[in-house]
């Protein structure tokens, strides 16, 4: 049977359409930028042209309200206007027509940004090109246009009586991507003798060899400093901007209670407009070589051991901490970036050959995409350099919420990473409390969450961002024990006794909190009483401090209650210290070292974190009993043991059940090099923080099979029989 001319037809009809759907749909598209959330205009701006070019066009600006709103368009829009008179007015040539080789097509693209609550927003009118993309940008007029400086230069030259070749010439050895030939140098003296010296420089077809400078020279004097106090930015998309948010919160001094600085509460739309330009930058971060990103890393360091007395100084006067802690947070801080100066090699893949006939696997590591860091206020600047520069170095881009109580030595550290050369993008923070936190987790975008924050919100933070898919690691606050045998040496055990139950004012997660005392605590009370009043307590910035005031009166009033509650449930107070007065610094937080023996395990102060300097004694009459003591509390992060046995320190190693163990020794933060571990709830995630198991949480696997043929054919798959004998299989 034939099929009727109508249904002939229409089978005809659809072919031809689909014939031109296959034609449309192989002809190379050029995409519409991504719609998103800005800090100003001009980034709004440079995201579309940079995108623009990406994709094979150019963007002018066709309509700008500068404080309102910017039109975009395609440079290839509109179309051309013959403005000359006809030769014959009645001739059909009189009508406005397209000039031979002109590149105006009328193309219909148009992207919107509008500014609404401060932020600017873009919108695509229409996405659609009716022109073929650029194959070359070099074949675009404004690729060959002047930048101002070479302008300048051109004058100067000229004056001193260079040809144009020449000047082209000595153009070319600082800008070897220079297109323009010597016709655009005459151009150019026609120009600067007529008094003309204006300058169009489309920055999305050059080159920015100078942003690194030029983003030095914009957060050298930041306009948020001029305010008093200064109110800290945010960093978002390469610039330090302060928040549109009328809400701050005071940051003062712990010994002083003068007003450091003011933190804005940041909005929902600013979290969106840093995950954003994050997710910008991170296609060429990944991409830039991991040489050149450590290279950035090694100029960091330099710059922060530049700076060190700015950050300790900064450290002191938000914190309270004496300045020795201080430096030494910057310092444990530096070490982490040392480390990232070496990631290359802690990245490196497996590779198996021939697995199967002429079939190898590989495997390689990859960065996830934006990843984010939550801050507490122990470490201002150790806490997010355990963070960023290990993210970054890996090629992710990165969105840091620092502590509100300490935001100073954050933003230092970002001024010297844009200093160091940290591109755009790759490094945002924003400023906040829980709603941003909880912006932050529920942000698809965001692939990876590290945190370290107290007990009572990290089990929310956890499940709120687990639900989401995203990886998470949580450094929890803990409660580290030190159990004591009656062999100990007295000295060197009270010594370390005391540095790592007070050092800090003991605002710090792996601070000493609880002393075990095995066969009874009489023979050590009175030397372990002398030893803690000789620690002179101060402001941090005193030459003589040891011990400086707790972060806020709030922290204060709490650790106050707490001992007031436990001395009448029938703790022993050796040594108090809430009452103490600080000569010139009488308005301070100050809390002299306190001692409570006699503790039991249902006492407030041992169910609870103190976080504060507050040791408190308790009595076992075994070893055993004191390990079951440790490990019954389900805030163990570490513990240690003081001792000349051997036979108990092992036996202690290897019964404890904490993820820090200390023989002789208090437990601290190890270095970067090695694994931090925690264990309990002092820790939720699969991956820790340091050591090769932060660059596995920062990066994920893939796993490549190849096989090389020199003809097409069937792949072999190896697989396996029952009996473990290798098969071949051919997929068709």
């Amino acid at each position: 049977m034939h099929p009727c001319p109508s249904a002939s037809h229409l089978l005809h009809s659809l072919m031809m359409d689909f014939q031109s759907s296959s034609e449309f749909n192989d002809a190379p598209q050029m995409l519409p930028p991504p719609p998103g959330t800005f800090v100003d205009r001009e980034e709004l701006i440079q995201h579309v042209g940079d995108f623009a070019v990406s994709q094979g066009y150019v963007v002018t600006i066709k309509q700008s309200k500068r404080d309102r709103v910017v039109v975009l368009g395609c440079d290839r829009g509109g179309v051309y206007r013959n403005r000359r008179k006809p030769v014959d007015e009645s001739s059909a040539e009189s009508l406005r027509r397209r000039k031979t080789g002109s590149r105006l097509t009328n193309c219909p693209f148009e992207a919107v940004g509008k500014k609404d609550d401060g932020l600017w927003k873009l919108s695509i009118k229409n996405g659609a090109h009716n022109h073929e993309p650029l194959k070359d940008l070099s074949e675009h007029p404004s690729a060959r246009r002047f930048t101002e400086r070479e302008v300048l230069l051109i004058k100067e030259m000229t004056e001193a009586g260079l040809k144009p070749r020449q000047i082209l010439k000595r153009l070319r050895q600082s800008n070897p991507e220079l297109l323009s030939t010597p016709k655009h140098v005459y151009n150019v003296k026609a120009k600067l003798r007529q008094g003309n010296v204006t300058v169009r420089n489309f920055k999305s077809l050059r080159p920015q060899k100078t942003a690194v400078r030029n983003n030095y020279q914009s957060v050298m004097e930041p306009s948020w400093r001029q305010r008093n106090p200064p109110r800290v930015p945010n960093l978002i998309g390469g610039r330090f901007v302060d928040s549109k948010s009328l809400t701050s919160i005071d940051v003062v001094n712990p010994a002083t209670q003068l007003i450091v600085s003011q933190v804005p509460l940041s909005t929902n739309e600013e979290v969106r407009a840093a995950v954003f330009a994050a997710k910008r930058a991170f296609s060429s971060w990944r991409n830039t070589p991991v040489t050149n990103r450590q290279r950035i890393m090694f100029k960091f360091q330099e710059l922060i051991r530049r700076d060190m007395d700015k950050l300790a100084m900064e450290i002191t006067s938000e914190h309270g901490k004496t300045l020795t802690d201080a430096y030494n947070d910057v310092l444990r801080g530096l070490e982490i970036v040392e480390h990232a100066c070496g990631v290359a090699t802690l990245q490196i893949g497996e590779f198996v050959s021939n697995i199967s006939n002429g079939v190898d696997t590989y495997s390689i590591r990859e960065p996830l995409g934006v990843c984010a860091g939550i801050c507490s206020f122990d470490f201002p600047a150790m806490t997010p350099l355990w963070m960023f520069p290990i993210a970054v170095t890996c090629g992710n881009t990165f969105i840091l919420k620092p502590s509100e109580k300490v935001p100073g030595a954050a933003v230092i550290l970002a001024e010297l990473a844009v200093e160091a050369g940290l591109p755009n993008g790759v490094l945002n923070i924003v400023h906040g409390t829980d709603d941003i936190i909880n912006a932050i987790c529920d942000d698809d975008d965001v692939k990876a969450i590290a945190l370290v924050g107290p007990n009572s919100d990290v089990a929310d933070i956890y499940s709120r961002a687990s639900a989401k898919g995203k990886r998470i690691q949580c450094n929890i606050g803990a409660k580290n024990h030190a159990v004591v045998m009656p062999d100990a040496s007295i000295d060197a055990t009270l010594s370390a006794l005391v540095a790592a139950g007070f050092g800090g004012a003991g605002q710090k997660c792996m601070a000493l909190t609880t002393v075990v005392y095995v066969g009874g605590i009489t023979p050590w009370e009175d030397k372990l009483v002398e030893h803690a009043k000789a620690i002179k307590v101060n402001a941090g910035t005193e030459s003589n401090a040891d011990l400086g005031p707790v972060i806020s009166k709030q922290e204060k009033e709490r650790m106050c209650r707490l001992i007031q509650v436990d001395t009448e449930s029938g703790a022993k107070l050796l040594l108090d210290g809430r009452n103490i007065l600080v000569p010139g610094y009488e308005n301070g937080n100050f809390i002299g070292p306190t001692i409570l023996s006699d503790v039991t395990v249902n006492m407030e102060c041992y169910k609870e974190d103190v976080f504060g300097p507050v040791l408190l004694c308790m009595q076992a009459e075994s070893i055993d009993e004191a390990i079951e003591i440790v490990n019954r509390n389900r805030h163990g992060s570490g513990a240690s043991i003081f001792t000349t046995s051997a036979v108990a320190a092992r036996k202690f190693q290897i019964e404890i059940a904490v993820g820090q163990v200390g023989i002789n020794v208090p437990i601290s933060v190890q270095p970067p090099f090695t694994l931090f571990t925690s264990s309990k709830p002092c820790f939720a995630g699969d991956l820790n923080c340091d050591g090769k198991g932060g660059i596995h949480f920062y990066t994920q696997i893939k796993t490549v099979t190849q096989q090389w043929k020199d003809l097409p054919g069937n792949v072999e798959t190896p697989t396996s029989n029952s009996n473990g004998e290798s098969l071949q299989l051919l997929n068709s």
